[in-house]
């Protein structure tokens, strides 16, 4: 069994090892110190995975956890956010849009708040159809990695879900009469059209924000001992060195 674990990591370790004698020791401090199988690396990676699932989407999803939270708040479009300090400080444009922008920012972040339950399913779905051996290569890879993947497994089924909620908060506030407040003063100021769909913007938002928030736990897992809150995850990335 452990020749096979030897032979099916020797790829790996060959890609991150810098000659053949560091391969060879690092080959025999695996099978001498018992500390890492493949059965460990995919355990301990979907584990962690599952704990970074439930912290960022838990986080995320509480009220505010968008809205006022500096580091994933959803911004009014780009277009707009460039000429907003404008808009509030024109008084005319500001009497048709100034009391919609927040309106506007509220049920953006609201919206995505609300997306964040549809995530976990998706995501634990994804981790525990993980492969073996995806899982030794992100253990044994990058910071990031293990968001990579599920950003690639998941990323369209996470579309199809958080957009008809997030299309429902953007109407509960009757947003087509504040966001076209808004896009006429922006026109008015800017001199030309935006026409934003609000709902795919806010979609694509909502999930680099949670991806984002994923990654940082990954990070905190692989970089401080004290986040591995389990004798798995110690060993897994104790061994991985991440």
């Amino acid at each position: 069994m452990k020749k096979i674990i030897l032979v099916c990591l020797f790829p790996i370790l060959a890609m991150s090892c810098g000659n053949l004698d560091q391969i060879v020791k690092a080959g025999g401090d695996i099978l001498n110190s018992g500390m890492l199988s493949q059965a460990d690396a995919a355990a301990g990676i979907k584990q962690a995975l599952e704990f970074g699932v439930l912290n960022g989407t838990k986080t995320l999803g509480a009220r505010d956890g968008f809205l006022k939270n500096a580091a994933y708040q959803i911004l009014m479009p780009k277009e707009v956010r460039n000429v907003e300090a404008k808009i509030r400080n024109n008084p005319i444009a500001n009497a048709l849009a100034g009391a919609y922008l927040d309106k506007v920012k509220v049920a953006m972040n609201r919206g995505a708040e609300k997306a964040m339950v549809q995530a976990k399913p998706i995501f634990v779905n994804a981790i525990r159809s993980m492969s073996i051996s995806d899982a030794v290569s992100i253990v044994t890879g990058r910071d990031g990695g293990a968001t990579d993947f599920l950003r690639r497994a998941t990323t369209a089924q996470l579309t199809q879900k958080f957009t008809p909620i997030i299309g429902n908060s953007l109407k509960s506030v009757n947003i087509e009469q504040p966001w076209n407040k808004v896009s006429s003063a922006y026109n008015m100021i800017a001199g030309k059209k935006v026409n934003t769909n609000l709902t795919s913007y806010v979609t694509e938002r909502a999930m680099e924000g949670l991806f984002a928030k994923i990654r940082e736990e990954e990070h905190s897992i692989r970089a401080n001992p004290v986040a591995r809150t389990t004798d798995l995850l110690k060993r897994v990335f104790a061994f991985s060195g991440k």
